[in-house]
């Protein structure tokens, strides 16, 4: 009896093993089916268990990698800029408060820069100067700020006898830098105003009638003692109904030199004094380049707060200029004082950011206008902050300043 019992048990244990066995073999067979189609497969014993088939012929896997990887590339590019001139300013008693005289015109200079420009597919995603190198150097403006006890505002009119400030002056055919030289005149040469034309005098030289730049030819006679000459200004309400978001920048903020100082007299923020002893600047180069002084001064104390930042205190660099991602403080420049700064930055706005290129600027040079995307704030922050935000934070101080009036 024992004996067929275990007989039976062992029965039933083959039994258990061949069905599992038929099992496995009915699901592997069932996976190495190849097809297009989705098939279900169901044992006799487990009727509620299916198998998904899906042929492996039909996953484009090649295909998926190739769409979903991204190329990124890098590729180094060498070119000549223009070296900005350096413009170094001299007071002098002598003059009528707030007059300038050029003396020695300045000229800019080459230097070849290294720029890596990274790539996504074809997209070009960062732009950044990693090297510099210097291939002809600059010629520094050398500029005379009146401090006489006198302030000067008179604009010169036909007929007006006009006095020659730097120590030569190229009198031309034509109000063009390139234009034929007709003779070269001296410092303290008498001449009489025929013609004003933007940025150029058309005078008179003994018997020689030609060109010459506004901004080296005075009206007061630097032999003659000056009486005080004082011109109207703008009243605050006049200038704050000049003032909003879209305003042209390429145009002066018509402030006198006595309310430039106003806006940063005793202001809290301004802890090292930077902006109320260094206020005169942001007048001289505004009534150079045509640009809104308000505005240079606005993106000085949004790029340093208000002159806290490293590079401002020990490069009395305002604005960060020359710094690049790589190695933003060595790489930024160094001035030797404020002063330096603010005038090169003017002019580089002037020339790169604020006009079209082709338009006459400063000096008799032509706008380069690469950065050029409309003479606002907008505009500028195209190409020159990444911060989509920066138009905003500089009318911001704007507003600040303008309201300080």
């Amino acid at each position: 009896m024992q004996q067929k019992k275990r007989e039976n048990q062992m029965k039933k244990g083959i039994f258990a093993v061949i069905l599992i066995f038929t099992i496995t073999a009915v699901i592997c067979f069932a996976y190495l089916i190849q097809d297009s189609q989705k098939t279900t497969y169901a044992s006799s014993t487990t009727p509620n268990i299916s198998y998904e088939v899906i042929s492996t012929n039909t996953i484009p896997i090649d295909e998926i990698i190739k769409h979903n990887q991204t190329i990124i590339k890098e590729e180094i590019e060498r070119k000549e800029i223009d070296l900005e001139y350096t413009t170094k300013y001299m007071e002098d008693s002598d003059l009528p408060k707030g007059m300038i005289q050029v003396l020695q015109e300045g000229a800019d200079g080459k230097q070849e820069v290294i720029i890596k420009k990274t790539y996504e597919d074809d997209t070009l995603i960062k732009e950044e100067q990693i090297g510099n190198q210097l291939t002809k150097a600059a010629v520094n403006k050398m500029v005379s700020i009146g401090t006489g006890p006198y302030s000067n505002n008179y604009e010169p009119k036909k007929g007006d006898t006009l006095y020659v400030t730097s120590q030569m002056l190229a009198v031309r055919v034509n109000p063009e830098e390139t234009a034929e030289k007709i003779i070269t005149l001296m410092k303290r040469n008498e001449v009489k105003l025929l013609e004003k034309q933007k940025l150029w005098y058309q005078i008179q030289y003994e018997s020689y009638i030609g060109w010459a730049k506004a901004d080296c030819l005075t009206y007061f006679n630097p032999n003659v003692q000056q009486v005080e000459q004082v011109q109207g200004q703008y009243t605050k309400a006049q200038l704050l109904n000049k003032l909003e978001f879209g305003m042209l920048l390429n145009q002066p903020s018509g402030l006198s030199l006595e309310q430039f100082k106003k806006i940063f007299q005793n202001e809290a923020k301004d802890t090292r004094k930077v902006f109320q002893n260094n206020a005169q600047y942001f007048y001289y180069a505004e009534k150079q380049y045509q640009v809104n002084g308000v505005f240079i001064a606005a993106v000085a104390i949004h790029e340093s707060g208000w002159g806290g930042s490293a590079i401002s205190t020990r490069k009395n660099n305002l604005f960060g200029y020359g710094a690049y991602d790589r190695d933003p403080y060595n790489s930024a420049y160094s001035f030797s004082n404020y002063s330096e700064g603010i005038d090169l930055l003017a002019r580089v706005f002037a020339k790169y950011y604020l006009n079209a290129p082709g338009k006459a600027i400063y000096g008799g040079n032509k706008a380069d206008g690469c950065y050029y995307h409309g003479a606002t704030l907008s505009g500028v922050n195209v190409k020159y902050a990444t911060d989509k935000k920066w138009a905003n934070g500089v009318y911001y101080w704007m507003k600040y300043l303008y309201n300080r009036l």
